[in-house]
């Protein structure tokens, strides 16, 4: 398996700009050899703006970005690509594009077969696992599946949040609501995925990046830190 994926859990971290924590670890991804990054901005409604910031910040890394959304045929714009980015947003939104567009099997393809890199934010990196039953998003649409683009055999939750013992919030934590996801049969791990850190994925191995690690919850054992 050719696989070459960066999974961030967040684009931008607080007390920075827009991909700014993760921008060295995006320059050693896509190396020298990547000159044009195919960037989708289907998570958010104005792709347009949404492609401006996403064009204006690869750029100071030394890449040039198409928008998919600017091509007159996405699959064949994929079918191109040197590399992908998809960025965050809301991931029901997402996800539902990237069907209505018929890119999900192409994508997949690219970047499973043919070894194009991959760039997941937030949304972005929801769509790369299994499934997008553990987004944090609201179903604003109803894509035609849950199913995702499957470039890794798991879930993941980005922005995960720890529970505070603290707080006087009585709604469920996101360790119980995974939890619950975890009540159903046949379901895939789950690496909550906290702010500040990614996951990068070579073939058959993954290696947490960052500073603020994450938690990976199996079904029917305790969750262990990692």
């Amino acid at each position: 398996m050719q696989r070459r994926l960066l999974l961030v859990s967040n684009s931008t971290l607080h007390g920075s700009g827009y991909l700014d924590h993760c921008q060295q670890h995006i320059s050693r991804f896509f190396g020298t050899n990547v000159k044009r990054v195919l960037f989708v901005p289907y998570a958010l409604h104005d792709r347009d703006a949404y492609t401006r910031t996403a064009r204006d910040k690869l750029k100071t890394l030394g890449y040039e970005v198409d928008s998919i959304h600017e091509a007159s045929d996405p699959v064949d714009a994929v079918r191109k690509a040197e590399a992908i980015f998809i960025g965050g947003g809301n991931t029901f939104r997402l996800l539902k594009s990237l069907y209505d567009n018929q890119v999900v099997t192409e994508i997949r393809t690219r970047v499973l077969q043919d070894g194009v890199p991959y760039l997941g934010s937030s949304a972005g990196t929801n769509v790369a696992t299994v499934s997008i039953n553990t987004t944090n998003d609201m179903p604003i649409v109803c894509p035609p599946s849950f199913a995702a683009i499957g470039l890794v055999p798991f879930n993941i939750n980005p922005h995960y949040l720890d529970p505070d013992p603290h707080s006087r919030h009585m709604g469920e934590t996101r360790e119980q609501r995974i939890s619950q996801y975890h009540e159903e049969p046949d379901t895939p791990c789950v690496l909550g995925l906290r702010e500040g850190s990614m996951l990068l994925v070579e073939g058959h191995k993954a290696t947490l990046l960052g500073t603020t690690k994450a938690r990976l919850f199996t079904r029917e054992k305790p969750s262990v830190a990692t």
